[in-house]
């Protein structure tokens, strides 16, 4: 059977049709069409003869990246003809200066600080040290639109994720879970986080994904016909009440899905807010809040409303701009339903983000909540300092996090993460102040330094001149800025600790006519227990340690040194290990060498799982691709992650765990039992099950030889009338 052949310059000329077209469509006139027409052109000459791994002329991805960024993301003609251009400086001989002198300073400004960041992803051997992360921020922080088509890009690579092995799969899948889904939460672009999410959990554990797809399909054709149902009665509702609007339904993503399944510990069933239905009202900015309320007041008149469901952000939007009115009612057949209310225009800003600031002709009028948002990242790099990855972790919750929203005594309004504490409300007006906090009242009350702040309270600081912060601020803070000055504070305190330390510890020495030298400074780390000269200079220079620590060292220095050693370092037996055995079940690298690990105790991989290895510092461990760290350890320290395969050849036996549950029934346990040792001849090493109001859940521990063997037992297991549950367990990541 001869391969069909793709006619790529038929589909090349639709696609740059159709962005031609939604230029238009969306106001552009001759001259912005021209300047699309122009960028075309230019990065089809710089792309020509280059393909992509799926073989289709390189053309079609900055193609694909002018579509999503003008289509799904909502940007400008200029954006567009930025997105064309991305990769034209990396990949060809144009230069900058060039794509300036053809497009202008503002379109090149853009290309170059996309190629600035090119590096900081595309680079497998490097991880997002604090560097390349700082310049992933400074290009939003100069120009938001860097970052939107820089999302744009990833997205689309994304989609064709599939055309590229598994290994680069599994990298570039981490790190966008990593980092650009939570950028693109903090930016309001909800639907492409979504996707991110969703597409990151297809690579990372395909096993999941694929089931939790499957139910989700079975589950909207066989609740289609009572979805409809029920919105034809709020259409009808709503309609009788003279609202002009419109209902759309919205699926929850799978990430999401899954995520709510472990943080609440219930099944794929008994997540009641899969869908939700979205109504969208058109009223005008005057009017539109009021039409909002109105219908809330009118559905929840007939449909019963959860309480603890209710999400407001009406009267309080989300510092990103979100706006719309989340509501939980109680559907027919005894349904939990979600309801989302918001106006038209809400609707797009929420689907868009900040990225509705550029639609149509991107000028540059002002945009509060975008400008205070930059001036806070801007804020967060001038200050960022020590370690690279706590700082790429900070902000990274930071995107994540809710927000809550305190006044001062004046009644100004500050938008601070939830958590917060007085100490960041003090240092969002002013460092000096948050530097010498020294209590608080809420509404009127004295509240401590670590009382978390709810919304709409008034905070009044309190403050002194002598105080300063100490290392338990660091616990109750929770904003960079707090953070990173407090933590900048005390290592300058500890450093003149340090100081002070070494000079009274060498003086003292000389005082005993011992010599200083790093023979003696060792013995000391020795005789206290202390890793590093730093820390030991640290405990003398603050107090903590005092003269009679000193003296006695001096006393061991004098005579009894030795017996010091043998007593503190008593010779302990050597761990035996057959390498030959464990080390030779796993290869590494491309070229399948044989390496010295361990397995991982938080995942415990067995033959056939995916897996990759992690170089730590006493050596490699193993751990599965759907472990609680694969994420982490993926998108943090993607230099430190090795490729790891089973050799073809490996057997052996491994200890599994499996965990199930359902509804209690006589001689269960007797069942369970059968089904292993007898029908699947396997050796049970430990079996528990729990029961309580006829309900059960329980652990078997087995020894299998493969992924296969252990997926068959899940299978056996839920056809045992009654379990209703069955996985394989993994250990809670601290």
């Amino acid at each position: 059977m001869e391969k069909e052949v793709v006619d790529y310059q038929k589909i090349i000329r639709s696609k740059y049709r159709k962005l031609l077209r939604l230029a238009e469509k969306r106001g552009g006139d001759k001259e912005d069409l021209s300047l699309i027409r122009k960028a075309y052109k230019v990065s089809a000459d710089a792309h020509k003869g280059v393909f992509r791994k799926s073989g289709e002329p390189y053309i079609t991805h900055p193609l694909e990246v002018a579509l999503i960024v003008s289509e799904e993301i909502g940007l400008g003609p200029k954006s567009i003809a930025a997105a064309l251009l991305h990769d034209v400086v990396e990949d060809s001989e144009y230069t900058n200066d060039q794509i300036s002198h053809m497009f202008g300073e503002s379109i090149a400004y853009i290309v170059s600080g996309l190629t600035k960041i090119q590096g900081i992803f595309d680079n497998q051997s490097s991880s997002m040290q604090v560097e390349n992360f700082r310049k992933l921020l400074l290009s939003i922080s100069d120009d938001v639109r860097v970052i939107l088509i820089k999302m744009a890009d990833r997205l689309h690579n994304m989609r064709t994720l599939e055309d590229v092995h598994y290994a680069k799969q599994l990298k570039t899948a981490s790190e966008t879970l990593y980092i650009f889904a939570p950028l693109a939460h903090r930016m309001g672009l909800y639907y492409i986080k979504s996707e991110f999410e969703d597409l990151g959990l297809k690579y990372t554990e395909q096993d999941v994904y694929k089931e939790i797809a499957e139910k989700l399909d079975d589950f909207e054709q066989n609740d289609s016909d009572y979805l409809k149902r029920f919105s034809s009665d709020i259409y009808s509702l709503l309609s009788s009440e003279a609202f002009d609007f419109s209902i759309k339904t919205r699926t929850k993503g799978i990430f999401s899905i899954r995520r709510k399944m472990i943080n609440q510990g219930i099944s794929f069933e008994e997540v009641y807010d899969k869908y939700a239905l979205r109504i969208l009202l058109d009223a005008g900015p005057k009017r539109e809040k009021g039409e909002i309320w109105r219908a809330y007041s009118i559905i929840t008149s007939v449909f019963k409303a959860n309480p603890r469901r209710l999400r407001d952000w009406i009267t309080s939007p989300k510092a990103n701009g979100y706006e719309s009115l989340h509501i939980t009612v109680m559907g027919p057949e005894g349904h939990w339903i979600e309801i989302q209310i918001r106006s038209n225009r809400m609707d797009l800003e929420a689907e868009r983000g900040y990225a509705a600031h550029w639609r149509y002709k991107e000028d540059d009028s002002g945009n509060t909540a975008l400008d205070e948002w930059l001036s806070t990242i801007r804020e967060n790099i001038e200050n960022q300092e020590g370690n690279a990855l706590d700082f790429v972790d900070k902000f990274k919750l930071q995107l994540f996090s809710e927000e809550i929203f305190a006044f001062t005594p004046q009644g100004k309004m500050l938008t601070l993460p939830k958590h917060s504490t007085p100490i960041d409300f003090a240092f969002e007006i002013h460092t000096d102040l948050g530097m010498k906090i020294l209590g608080a009242k809420a509404n009127g009350k004295l509240v401590p330094l670590s009382y978390e702040l709810q919304s709409g309270d008034q905070i009044q600081i309190l403050s002194s001149d002598s105080q300063t912060p100490n290392e338990q601020w660091i616990n109750w803070a929770v904003t960079p800025k707090a953070r990173t000055t407090i933590r900048h504070f005390i290592k300058n305190e500890e450093k003149k600790s340090v100081d002070r330390g070494e000079r009274l510890l060498r003086r003292v020495m000389k005082k005993a006519k011992f010599d200083w030298n790093q023979s003696r400074v060792q013995r000391m780390l020795n005789h206290f227990g202390i890793n590093a000269p730093s820390d030991l200079y640290s405990r003398f220079g603050s107090g903590k340690y005092h003269g009679e620590h000193i003296r006695n060292f001096i006393q061991e220095e004098s005579g009894s040194f030795y017996q010091y050693l043998r007593k503190r370092f008593k010779p302990k037996a050597s761990k035996l290990r057959d390498v030959s055995i464990d080390s030779g079940r796993i290869v590494f690298g491309p070229d399948s060498v044989i390496l010295d690990h361990d397995m991982s105790e938080c995942c415990r991989p067995i033959q056939n799982d995916p897996i990759f290895g992690f170089i730590e510092d006493d050596g490699i461990k193993v751990h599965r691709t759907d472990c609680p760290e694969a994420i982490n350890l993926q998108g943090r320290f993607a230099e430190k992650v090795i490729v790891a395969q089973w050799a073809k050849n490996a057997s052996g036996d491994f200890n599994a765990t499996l965990k199930f549950s359902g509804v209690d029934s006589s001689g269960l346990l007797l069942k369970v039992s059968q089904v292993i040792s007898n029908e699947m001849n396997m050796d049970i090493i430990s079996l528990h099950i729990n029961g309580s109001e006829g309900v059960f859940s329980g652990t078997i521990s087995v020894s299998v030889s493969d992924r296969r063997q252990l997926s068959q037992l899940a299978t056996n297991l839920r056809s045992i009338k009654g379990i209703d549950i069955v996985e394989r367990e993994v250990n809670k990541v601290k």
